[in-house]
């Protein structure tokens, strides 16, 4: 069971885009729900989240740009993300940590950004 991420996809620097992740319902317990991105060559990094009291936590290098929601009824959480630049390019994974159902993560969804 895998959560499926969607929404990437070629942008100009300065633009937006948003990303979409759907949680299977068999899923339960979520506490977190977040995003992470792996660039070329780079380590797998955390970009933003949001927990079960609606507190929000970003990455210095987001903050400010980006935005993490959720949709409870609908088991999505997205992320609005602004002014991209060069440096967003990367594959966007959505995850979602539970009680019970541990870590679980999406297939990923590519973000390009051209300078």
């Amino acid at each position: 069971v895998q959560l499926q991420a969607s929404g990437g996809g070629l942008v100009q620097a300065g633009g937006s885009l948003r990303l979409s992740c759907a949680v299977p319902r068999t899923i339960r317990g979520i506490m977190t729900r977040s995003w992470y991105r792996q660039a070329p060559q780079k380590e797998r990094e955390f970009v933003a989240r949001i927990v079960v009291n609606g507190q929000t936590d970003y990455a210095e290098s987001v903050k400010g740009r980006f935005t993490i929601s959720r949709n409870i009824a609908k088991n999505t959480h997205d992320l609005q993300m602004e002014r991209l630049g060069p440096d967003d390019t990367a594959v966007y994974y959505c995850r979602v940590d539970g009680n019970g159902s541990g870590t679980r993560w999406g297939q990923g969804t590519l973000v390009t950004v051209s300078s």
